[in-house]
């Protein structure tokens, strides 16, 4: 299998599993979590709640005219990830790291947009954690991806800047 196949592989999967599992656990939020408005997780470590978010991360831009909400989330996020994955299938210098990360990325952004187009410009989430006084807002599985993707992108680059380089004087 050439890299080209395998990194094309890869990116598929990371859309397939995200997508897959991200969209089913939606499905069971919408139609379970709203008979019931939250369960408790055990030992209080938070609830899952049906939420519909009409913003972005935190509900960023939810009281934005639904024009703007849909030119913004629904346009420019759906353009932003064609881009991406035309960049991540085209690609095959990307180091492998930044490679998974944009890819976790593109997947959690597909996802929600998903539900954006199907779900009347909404965001289905429903998992709400907290320990101590530190609590999240709600959010969902694909958020998940795209912070995981995020986090594993910036420690690439990080570790990257800190790894001493080879000198190019003799």
């Amino acid at each position: 299998m050439s890299l080209r196949n395998l990194r094309l592989t890869v990116l598929f999967l990371a859309l397939a599993c995200t997508v897959g599992c991200d969209q089913t656990s939606k499905y069971l939020a919408r139609s379970q979590l709203g008979r019931f408005g939250s369960v408790a997780m055990p030992g209080g470590f938070g609830e899952f709640r049906l939420a519909e978010n009409p913003g972005s991360f935190l509900s960023l831009g939810a009281a934005l005219p639904a024009p703007l909400r849909v030119a913004c989330f629904t346009l420019g996020v759906g353009a932003a990830l064609l881009v991406l994955g035309a960049y991540l299938a085209r690609r095959t210098r990307l180091e492998w790291m930044p490679f998974v990360a944009l890819c976790l990325v593109l997947a959690g952004g597909v996802s929600n947009l998903i539900d954006r187009v199907t779900q009347q410009g909404l965001v289905t989430d429903f998992i709400h954690l907290r320990v101590g006084p530190l609590q999240t807002g709600v959010f969902n599985v694909a958020d998940v991806m795209v912070m995981i993707g995020v986090a594993l992108l910036a420690w690439s680059l990080w570790s990257r800047r800190n790894t001493p380089q080879p000198s190019d004087s003799i």
